[in-house]
């Protein structure tokens, strides 16, 4: 199991693409914190994945809350013994044209996706500098984070974003053994997902159908939504690459979407 022992971190890890990347984390002998704004999702969520606590916990985290992330790092560190991994997975999505786009809505996401991952980092980087064995953060972009889409502005400002942070860790982690690395999905139908389907159709005037066939779908090599199981299956390769030779790269997976 390539992650025998390591301790995980995962934000919005209570469903979809989170929930996977802790289930197969486990999977592969890793401890995991299920760390979620819903803590009762993520309670429920680790009493699912291990009934007896011992290798899966929950944890209410708001990404955003600097206080709250800073002492939520720190229990998962005293519970599970320390931090080896984080990925930054928790996010949120709110479309709509740039003219119109709420000033509050614009600061939500970018403060739950770039705020967030920068408080979690900072917090989980304290413990990697100090245990002196190395470590691994993933980010979740999207393939949003080479291309751009109408109605996306700050989801695609954002993803961007976390590019450029991934390489600044990179560049100032690899002296303590920690690597990070971007994931850069396409569309996975996820709850979030869900939701942007009849909100894109009501802003691009087509159906529900033709938002899934010509705007979600239509540059993958197969016509198929990326599974939690595809994004998941690239987060174990990336938290269990063993040197600083694989850091400050993403890895898109979107059925070719976006081809590098």
């Amino acid at each position: 199991m390539v992650l025998q022992d390591k301790v995980a971190v995962v934000t919005g890890a209570a469903s979809g693409i989170g929930k996977e990347i802790a289930r197969q984390f486990m999977a592969e002998g890793a401890k995991v914190a299920i760390a979620d704004l819903n803590v009762e999702a993520a309670n429920e969520t680790a009493r699912l994945f291990d009934p007896t606590g011992l290798r899966v916990i929950g944890i209410a985290m708001n990404v955003t809350d600097e206080a709250q992330v800073d002492a939520g790092i720190e229990a998962v560190a005293a519970q599970l013994g320390g931090i080896d991994i984080l990925v930054s997975n928790a996010g949120v999505q709110i479309v709509g044209p740039l003219d119109t786009f709420k000033f509050a809505d614009w600061k939500t996401l970018l403060a739950i996706h770039l705020d967030g991952a920068f408080l979690t980092t900072r917090a989980c980087l304290r413990h990697m500098y100090a245990q002196g064995r190395g470590g691994s953060v993933i980010y979740m972009g999207s393939v949003h984070s080479k291309e751009a889409s109408v109605l996306k502005a700050p989801y695609v400002t954002a993803k961007h974003g976390l590019e450029g942070l991934a390489k600044v860790v990179a560049k100032e982690g690899a002296q303590h053994g920690v690597r990070a690395n971007v994931i850069c999905p396409g569309f996975v139908r996820t709850p979030l997902v869900e939701k942007q389907i009849p909100e894109q159709a009501k802003a691009l005037g087509i159906s529900e159908a033709d938002v899934v066939k010509t705007v979600m779908l239509k540059d993958t090599v197969d016509g198929e939504f990326t599974t939690v199981d595809d994004v998941a299956r690239t987060a174990v390769f990336l938290a269990g690459f063993p040197t600083n030779a694989l850091t400050g790269q993403s890895i898109v997976v979107s059925h070719g979407w976006f081809m590098q």
